[in-house]
This record gives structure tokens, sequence and C-alpha cells, in this order.
């Protein structure tokens, strides 16, 4: 089958798109958006664990967790976006997500740990 029996979409800038590339789009998004959300849950989660005083070390150990847990989702989606921007199907600001989500995980482990 040739790829001119496909029926091809136009974008605001007057490039043709395939519907399949639109298909492709969203499919990532959708999957982009999720790997996200649980990224920034976890994170949010290790932000809101405080020890209640000096003697609370499970609290700490708990919150340095969860902020490399949601650090390692954060890469996965960098290296899911990663993937899907050299296939063509996304745009490049959508590297800025995994990296926000990085850096906000990498400041509750080091500079915003939870003191005792």
């Amino acid at each position: 089958m040739s790829n001119a029996a496909r029926p091809t979409i136009r974008t605001a800038d007057g490039r043709g798109r395939k519907s399949a590339s639109l298909l492709g789009t969203v499919i990532c998004a959708v999957v982009l958006a999720l790997v996200h959300l649980v990224s920034g849950y976890v994170i949010w989660l290790a932000c809101l664990i405080e020890p209640d005083g000096f003697w609370d070390t499970d609290a700490a150990g708990k919150s340095d967790i969860a902020a490399g847990i949601g650090l390692g989702i954060a890469v996965f989606g960098g290296l899911l976006t990663l993937a899907f921007v050299k296939a063509g199907w996304l745009r490049m600001w959508w590297y800025a997500l995994p990296v926000a989500l990085a850096v906000a995980a990498l400041l509750r482990l080091t500079l915003l740990a939870p003191e005792l």
C-alpha cells in the first residue's frame, strides 16, 4: 500500500500530517502524562513527609525513599520522552516536564531534605 492512500490532516503551518502520526502523538502524550502524574504524586508525597522530632528517623528515611522513587520515575519519563521526540511524535518542550520533576526530587533529596 502506498503512502498516498492514507488520509492526510493539514496542520496550522500548512504541512500535511498522516492520521497514524496524529494517533501516535495522542497515545504518546497520554502515556507521558500518566507517567509524569505518577512521578509528581510520589515527589509531592515525599515533600509532605516531615519528621515529628529528632527521634523520628523513620520519617526522614521514608521521605528519601519516596523522593528516590519519584526521581527514578522522572528519569524513566525522560527516557520515554527522548524516544517519542526522536520518533517525531512529540515536540521538544516535552523535555521540560521530566526535567522539572527530576529537579524537584533532587532538591528534596539534598537541599530540602527533612532535618532531624
